[in-house]
């Protein structure tokens, strides 16, 4: 490759000050260039309290830029302050998320000032950034203006600062590795494709999800409207059936309407008949009851002379049953005599047989008292018990005084222990509530680390196993003491040692290793403590000296933990002497950390790290902020969990000591019970010996007191005989009385009685005559009754046949709607009639069969011609909407054929040219690759991409490009081809490429330098900026490229001191020597 006429090599040096002036490229050009700048080439940047810099301008030229300097120097700032300055995100960095993170440390703003190529004019772009709130003011021009308005600026320039193929920073050139086939498409097709060709595609994706969705909503209807077909055609049997059933049914109505008319006309002629036959009947009625007149005088006059007999018989009747009942009085009265005097002979039975008993009873007292007496003569002289009972009271009060003070102890030891074990249940209960914080923790564990997690239940199992002290993971024994201050805690640990158990003994360690790491495959973290214990080691200064600068405490008073556990962490972290503080103390944290020098410090946020350089003891610190707290905001007070621990061991002591005593004293009562029994049955026996003769007496006594009173209580007989006899003689002189009176009240019932007979032959021979006399007017009148009979027969038919014809007509003019008062057939029912039977007989007949018939069209309904109906209309809508969608989906594809045309076939050059060049460059290398458009199915434009195929090897094949199957020099050397592909297709006015030969070897970096270095410097590419803190030796360089050697720290020379000649001078000096 030919390059192109040599120029006048520029270099120019940055540094943390004050630019020297120089003129931008000029703003005009002839064919759309000067000087070698595109449109949109960058022409100045100028930095203000950015990142690293104070004050400095950057003059890159319109080829190659090659941006050089150690790191740390603020090479990477340069390509910040481009991402920045043209309106890029933070994220496309990959550093801080917060604008203001860009601001110099220690200044409220900062400005980043880019002087862009225009053939109309060149565009000065000014962002100022403010620290405080994250805040930009942007200006065109010099001219305020939105962010907006900045983006569309530089949007018309083509410059996409988010796009890896142009814009490629530090921190995201192992994303491009990463990058997916569709995003390298994507990102290829804005980088270097027409403007239009990212447009097609998105267009072409767009209309293909409208296709998808035309496509399938086209189906869906087609597939609803065929199975809305087959359905109606299901229904329209049963729409047959329906009307099929609906002329039985109007043939079952109008069979219905004519029925009551017949009937109506049956029961009027039967009507008429009965009226006829009801008129003859009363004549005949009329002439027989003529007839039968004398025979009714006479039985009349017979009944006149029956009634007074009748009624006197009745007053006899009346009298007889006073009589008897005035009999059954007296009666009744001698029975109560009678009774009267039985009552009497009893109660002199009673008295003689209580005699009896009283001989009997007195002789059997008698022989009780005389075996009484002998007993007494035989038990003769006995000894005095008197003074052993006496003695055994004695013994029994003493034991009940033992007792007694047994009891008394029980109950206050019952009292005691009742004190003792709400005690022991309060002091389990808040010890329970801590172990319940620790399961939180356990929880945390359990979730975040399951081999962790597993290895503690087995170490909990087998802790007896071990020799030494075995600490369960740190984040369980680590108590924070406010759980504000786990951040600082958990900070500042490694999340490694939080999960770490911690060993006491070597030994221990290796068999616990052996077991979880080897035997079950767990991945767990283990530590060792210093022999030498260093938890009590005093901190390099007192607190008080800090508390000046807003420091309260050191990381190790605000937690607690085992002396082993605490050991290791002062030893490992030096939590002994970290300083902890407050918001004070950020806002005099340059004083802090200049004053102190302390290696890390925290405050109420923020975590800083203070390192002093080795070659100029300048001090750099670092800050980061403090994540929330995960696993030690649960915080248990390790002291009182202690304490709680001591006194419940003591409560449990108590009780326990409470519970011997009384046992002992329950033993001691039980002895005391077993006395006490012995003494009362020999108390008892002793007390039985002296009273048995003593109770002897008191018998005998009492029997004899007895026999006395029952001597006294004799019965005289003869007397009692003797008022019994008087009281049973003054009773039947009574009954005397009684029976007279009765025998008078029969005398009158007998006369009464025969005064009735007289009477009653008087009644039977009237009754006799009169009977003669029915008789004869019975037979007279059998035939006048029958006659009665049927007249009132004929009558009631008349009637209900008279009732049931008004009935009928009813129901017949409302079964026919008829106005009232109309009583014909209307004369539009006069034809349906007509066609109908005229008898009740035939029409039941008809009636039963239509009815047969309608009745065998089951399960049919109005709904089903209305849904029938309905699906009809819906089949005709549905018809009509998949006509004019099937029409709109053909419109579809006719419009993505044409946009597939216009997108590509130019993407396929565009991609073959790519290739061309790609494939060259790694020729050029001794190495093959490939880029070609891949695409799974032609039809998913979403689904295309550009994959990238390298071979580094001749012994293997061509692998797709991935972050995982190449080296990082690998990725770093393809990554970088394929952005010198593009560089002669590119229509965007530059590209960055920031530090991606770090991971080459120096075979590949020095011929991708050659690389660059002919595609960068042609006369048809645009502008290049490649950064890197290192060149190889002996290079090949070109006089289009430009060379920006970054110096930057507190020993560089002021820019009023630096000479460039002097320092070229003194370089050729050097070399002859």
């Amino acid at each position: 490759m030919e390059l192109p006429p040599k120029k006048k090599r520029i270099s120019h040096e940055l540094t943390n000050s004050r630019p020297s002036s120089r003129e931008a490229a000029p703003s005009s050009s002839n064919n759309g260039q000067a000087g070698g700048f595109v449109e949109g080439s960058i022409l100045r940047i100028t930095m203000r309290n950015f990142l690293t810099y104070d004050h400095s301008e950057v003059f890159p030229g319109p080829k190659l830029n090659m941006i050089v300097g150690a790191n740390g120097t603020g090479k990477s700032s340069i390509v910040c302050a481009i991402c920045l300055g043209l309106a890029g995100k933070t994220a496309v960095l990959g550093r801080g998320d917060k604008v203001g993170l860009y601001v110099k440390r220690g200044c409220s703003k900062g400005s980043v000032e880019i002087e862009l190529y225009r053939a109309s004019g060149n565009l000065t772009i000014t962002r100022e950034i403010q620290f405080e709130t994250n805040q930009s003011t942007w200006m065109l021009n010099k001219k305020h203006a939105s962010q907006k308005a900045v983006e569309e600026a530089v949007k018309e320039l083509h410059i996409q600062v988010g796009n890896l193929c142009q814009f490629l920073p530090q921190e995201k050139v192992g994303e491009f590795a990463k990058m997916s086939k569709i995003e390298l498409l994507e990102a290829t097709e804005k980088s270097v494709g027409p403007p239009e060709m990212y447009k097609f595609h998105c267009e072409l994706k767009s209309f293909r999800t409208k296709e998808s969705e035309l496509e399938k909503m086209c189906n869906e209807k087609a597939n609803f409207l065929e199975k809305a077909k087959k359905s109606i055609e299901r229904s329209k049997v049963d729409v047959e059936r329906y009307y099929m059933k609906k002329r039985h049914l109007d043939r079952i109505q109008m069979l219905e309407k004519k029925k009551p008319w017949v009937e109506y006309e049956t029961a009027r002629k039967e009507l008429e008949g009965v009226k006829k036959e009801r008129e003859e009947m009363k004549k005949r009625l009329k002439s027989l009851k003529e007839a039968q007149e004398p025979l009714v005088r006479k039985i009349r006059s017979v009944e006149s002379q029956l009634q007074p007999i009748e009624q006197q018989m009745k007053e006899l009747t009346a009298r007889i049953r006073e009589a008897l009942q005035k009999c059954k009085q007296k009666h009744d009265q001698l029975e109560y005599r009678n009774k009267e005097v039985d009552d009497i002979r009893q109660d002199l039975s009673l008295k003689q047989t209580e005699e009896a008993d009283r001989q009997k009873r007195i002789g059997h007292t008698q022989l009780m008292i005389k075996d009484l007496q002998k007993e007494l003569q035989n038990m003769g002289a006995m000894e005095d018990v008197t003074p052993q009972i006496e003695a055994v009271n004695t013994e029994l009060r003493k034991i009940q005084e033992e007792k007694a003070k047994l009891e008394s102890e029980m109950l206050d030891l019952r009292r005691d222990k009742d004190e003792a074990t709400g005690e022991l249940n309060r002091l389990r209960n808040r010890l329970r509530s801590l172990e319940d914080m620790m399961k939180v923790k356990e929880d945390k564990l359990r979730t975040r680390f399951r081999d962790t997690y597993t290895a503690l239940m087995w170490l909990r199992s087998n802790r007896e196993r071990f020799e030494g002290n075995v600490y369960e993971p740190m984040m369980l024994v680590i108590n924070v003491r406010d759980a504000r201050h786990a951040k600082y805690i958990e900070s500042h640990i490694p999340l490694n040692d939080l999960r770490a158990f911690v060993f006491q003994r070597q030994e221990d360690m290796e068999k616990f290793m052996t077991e979880v790491r080897d035997t079950q495959r767990l991945r767990v973290n283990t530590v060792i403590a210093p022999a030498e214990s260093c938890s009590s080691r005093p901190p390099s200064r007192p607190l008080e000296s800090l508390r000046p600068y807003g420091f309260f405490s050191y990381l190790r008073e605000l937690f607690d933990a085992p002396d082993e556990v605490m050991s290791y962490l002062c030893y490992q972290y030096k939590v002994n002497d970290v300083p902890v503080g407050t918001e004070k103390t950020k806002n005099m944290i340059e004083m802090v950390i200049r004053e102190l020098q302390m290696r890390m410090i925290y405050t109420a946020e923020e975590k800083y790290t203070v390192k002093k350089s080795n070659y100029s003891s300048n001090v750099v610190s670092s800050n980061s902020a403090l994540r929330p707290s995960q696993f030690l905001t649960t915080t248990i007070d390790a002291d009182e969990k202690r304490q709680l621990e001591e006194q419940l061991r003591a409560a449990e002591r108590q009780v326990q000591i409470i519970d011997q005593r009384m046992a002992a004293i329950r033993e001691q009562q039980a002895k005391l019970d077993r006395r006490d029994n012995d003494l009362r049955a020999n108390k008892k026996k002793l007390s039985d010996m002296k009273g048995k003769k003593r109770q002897l007496e008191q018998k005998i006594s009492t029997k004899q007191d007895s026999l006395r009173q029952m001597e006294q209580n004799e019965i005289n007989l003869e007397a009692i005989e003797e008022e019994t006899n008087a009281k049973i003689a003054a009773v039947n002189n009574k009954k005397v009385a009684v029976m007279a009176e009765y025998l008078s009240h029969m005398q009158t019932k007998a006369r009464l009685s025969m005064e009735k007979v007289y009477l009653a032959l008087q009644s039977a021979g009237l009754s006799a005559e009169k009977t003669k006399l029915e008789t004869d007017c019975r037979d007279s009148s059998a035939e006048l009754k029958q006659a009665e009979v049927a007249y009132t027969k004929l009558d009631q038919v008349k009637n209900e046949l008279l009732a049931r014809c008004k009935t009928l007509m009813r129901r017949a003019s409302d079964i026919c709607n008829m106005m009232p008062g109309e009583t014909a057939v209307p004369e539009e029912l006069h034809a349906a009639f007509s066609q109908l039977p005229d008898t009740l007989d035939e029409i039941d007949a008809m009636l039963n069969e239509e009815k047969t018939r309608a009745e065998c069209f089951t399960g049919l309904s109005d709904a089903v011609v209305e849904e029938y109906n309905k699906r009809e209309k819906e089949i005709q809508n549905l018809k009509k909407d998949l006509d004019d969608k099937t029409n709109v989906l053909t419109t579809y594809r006719q419009n993505m054929a044409e946009a597939k045309e216009r997108w590509l076939n130019p993407l396929k050059q565009l991609v073959e040219q790519i290739n061309e060049r790609f494939s060259d460059f790694f020729r050029s290398m001794q190495c093959a690759g490939e880029v070609d458009l891949h695409s799974e199915n032609e039809e998913e434009y979403e689904k295309y991409g550009i994959r990238i195929r390298v071979k580094f090897r001749s012994s293997t094949q061509l692998h797709e490009l991935t972050p995982h199957h190449q080296s990082g020099g690998e990725r770093s050397v393809s990554t970088m081809l394929y952005l010198m592909a593009l560089q002669e297709l590119n229509r965007c006015p530059f590209r960055v490429v920031d530090e991606i030969n770090q991971g080459m070897d120096p075979v590949n970096e020095r011929r991708v330098f050659d690389i660059v270095l002919r595609s960068a410097c042609g006369v048809n590419t645009s502008q290049y900026f490649f950064i890197t803190p290192k060149l190889l030796q002996n290079l090949m360089y070109a006089e289009q490229m430009t060379i920006l050697c970054v110096h930057n720290g507190p020993y560089m020379l002021p820019p009023n001191k630096w000479s460039e000649k002097a320092f070229i001078s003194r370089a050729k000096l050097m070399s002859r020597t």
